[in-house]
């Protein structure tokens, strides 16, 4: 278990619901992943991410769903990607990577409360 964090420690991590809007392979990662662009709405609009999720998902039916991710962390560069937000997921059984998210969509760009 991690360390005990205050309310306002909470709420410095914006995280978001967006839409994935592309999905393609990144060969170039060092471990599998997959490049994304997801929309978070109006405020923050489109947004890069590499994600371990080679295992459970392929590309062409990511397209459309809806995820979450950390918004506000400094854009991280993975080989030739600059990788902006940090999606979200939780390891199964085996350490796979399976993603976070909404079970009932809402608007792009709205922030876990």
């Amino acid at each position: 278990m991690a360390d005990e964090i205050t309310f306002g420690d909470f709420i410095k991590v914006d995280i978001r619901a967006g839409t994935i809007v592309k999905a393609e392979p990144f060969p170039e990662a060092r471990k599998p992943a997959i490049k994304l662009v997801i929309d978070f709405g109006e405020e923050i609009g489109l947004k890069k991410s590499s994600a371990q999720i080679t295992v459970h998902y392929q590309p062409d039916e990511l397209t459309g769903r809806q995820v979450m991710a950390v918004t506000n962390f400094p854009p991280r560069q993975i080989g030739p990607f600059m990788s902006e937000v940090l999606t979200l997921g939780f390891a199964d059984d085996n350490g796979a990577i399976v993603l976070a998210a909404v079970d009932k969509p809402v608007p792009n760009g709205e922030k876990l409360m």
